[in-house]
Formats: structure tokens, sequence, C-alpha cells
């Protein structure tokens, strides 16, 4: 069971707007040494939760990975998801009914403070390391610009320094398709749920590419029907709507979409040089959704930089799936 934390002052957000009260649900492994030295903290993408050991479990290796007997791992479940913290299915403190679509709208730079207090709760004042790959990699950046004196190495997998139109269009797309399910506008649980599964297959079609695909859908006489690549888009969206709400992608995505190291920072080269981690910066040479050119941008404005370009034939996914891969650079810069 995950940790919770409870800050009971209002949460101001970016956009004006607050929450009344902020909840986070939070996973830790391994213990915390009396230097408060040791701390890994992981930000997870869209729709994981507060469990690295669970999405990422070949990271945690002692011989070339993270070794829990020597670290302290946290990983926080953000705003808006539906894994424990303060979300759309939450209920509003003071109406005590459920915010529904009167949830408010947060951003990555929201997300970002709200790991800050937590630390602060925690009494961590340096992090070893901080990973993030997509919108945690997105997390990762903006805590390291909001507190550059208080991460000491920085690792980014397959992110951006601000989210492309090409993927706030997939996001809008999801978005437009979870509408088109009349009952995600219900107050109701499990709303939205067709909608959320057709998102699903749309977004899995951007994480993936045509290599994927044809490496492990190919069928050999189907006519008109029952092609494994149809069968393996539904499973996926019924996967995705057994375990996570409509309403928490559809802001998620959002918040995603509002990611800009630039915003009111005086530009991109002036935001990334705020930056004092030592950093690794890892592209995907297959991905097309956060294609490699954005990594080299971030591996050019950040200051210590070095850039790793690992090949794969999953995409985007290859942030999950070529843990091997990722421990040896992990080793090669870091020495975890």
């Amino acid at each position: 069971m995950p940790k919770l934390f409870t800050y009971r002052k209002p949460f101001r957000l970016e956009n004006g707007q607050t929450l009344p009260k902020l909840e986070l649900a939070y996973n830790t492994l391994g213990q915390l040494n009396a230097e408060a030295s040791n701390v890994i903290w992981i930000c997870h993408a869209l729709t994981a939760n507060a469990h690295p050991e669970e999405w990422w479990p070949g990271i945690f290796d002692e011989k070339n990975g993270i070794d829990i007997d020597r670290y302290f791992v946290i990983c926080v479940n953000t705003i808006g998801s539906c894994y424990g913290s303060t979300n759309p299915q939450s209920l509003h403190p003071e109406t005590k009914e459920v915010y529904g679509l009167n949830f408010p709208k947060f951003s990555i730079r929201d997300i970002s403070k709200s790991l800050d207090l937590l630390s602060a709760h925690l009494g961590i004042d340096q992090i070893q390391y901080l990973l993030g790959g997509s919108m945690g990699g997105m997390q990762a950046m903006e805590w390291a610009i909001l507190k550059p004196e208080k991460i000491k190495n920085l690792i980014l997998l397959a992110t951006s320094a601000k989210h492309s139109s090409w993927g706030i269009a997939l996001n809008e797309t999801q978005r437009m398709a979870i509408e088109a399910d009349s009952t995600f506008f219900e107050n109701k649980k499990e709303a939205g749920k067709k909608g959320l599964e057709a998102a699903r297959a749309i977004a899995l079609v951007s994480y993936r590419n045509y290599r994927t695909y044809q490496n492990s859908q190919i069928d050999q006489d189907n006519t008109t029907d029952h092609f494994r690549a149809s069968s393996y888009q539904k499973y996926q969206g019924e996967k995705l709507s057994r375990r996570f709400d409509a309403k928490a992608y559809w802001y998620l995505s959002k918040a995603m979409d509002s990611h800009n190291v630039a915003r009111n920072r005086g530009g991109f080269e002036n935001a990334l040089s705020r930056i004092r981690a030592k950093t690794l910066v890892i592209g995907i040479q297959t991905d097309f959704l956060f294609p490699v050119e954005e990594q080299e941008f971030l591996d050019q404005h950040i200051a210590n930089s070095v850039l790793e370009i690992i090949d794969s034939s999953y995409g985007h996914d290859g942030f999950l799936i070529e843990v091997e891969k990722i421990k040896s650079l992990l080793q090669k810069h870091f020495k975890l």
C-alpha cells in the first residue's frame, strides 16, 4: 500500500486556481540513510503508479541496476492520477462531492512543485539521482529547474523541453475519442470507459512504430476480420480501462500538453541553463512521439549534459522495455 502525504493548506496552481487540500500517494523502497544522501527519486509516466518495481522491474538490480540495499527509492503518484493522489474522482473537501470535470486543470510545473513539497516534508534536502521518462522526464526536468541546488544527478529519458504540436495533436485526438463516449460527462466511476479504450489504442500507435507491429502482429491468411493487430489494439484498450480512469487520463494528457520549460522564464536557453545537475539524456532512435531531435536539443542547452541514443524496435515504449540498455548507460555514466 502506498503511503499518503496530506498538504492541508490550499495548493495554488500555475493557472491561479487552487486545490483546497492536496493528497499525494507515494511508495518507497530501501532505507534512507542518516544523512538523507542516498535518495533516488523516480517520476512516473502518464498511466503508471507509485510502484516502479511493478512497471520498471528490471531497473532494480544490485549487480548493474539500482540496488535498493544502497539507495532509498521514492516514487509519487502525480496529481490527477487515479492511484491514490488527489484526482477528479476525489471528494472536494468543502462540497463533499466528487470533483469530476470541475477538477481544476494543472500543469507539469504544478506536479513538480508538489513533489518538492513532499521532499521537504520527508526532510530530503538533496536528491542523488532524479529519473524520469516521457511525462516523468517532464516532471524531473521542471523540478531540476525549480530547485537546481537540490538535484545532483538527472536522468531524462525520451522526453522534451516542450510538448510538441505533434504530441498535443495526438493527445487531443485521444481526448476527442474519450469525449465521443457520452458517459464521460457523467459523475460515475466507470464513465468514459469505452472512450478511454479508443484513446489508448490511438496512443499505442504513437508509442510503438511500424517495425513493432511488423515483428509481432503479422497475419497469414485472414481476409476481412480477426487480424492480430486489431485484436491487439482492443486488448490494450480494455486492459487500460480495467485499471485507469477516463477523467484522470483526460486531465493528465492536458498536463502533458502544458509542458514548456521556457514559459515565463525568458526562453529555452535561459530555462535549461538553470539546471546544475550532471545530466544524462537518453533518446530512442525509433521514437516518433518524442523524436531524437528533442533530446539533442536538451543536450545542447543543459550545461553538464551527455546524450546517449539507443536503438529499439519498440519506439517510445523502449524507455520502459529496453531496461538492460538503460542500466548499462546508468553504470557507464554514474556507476550506480
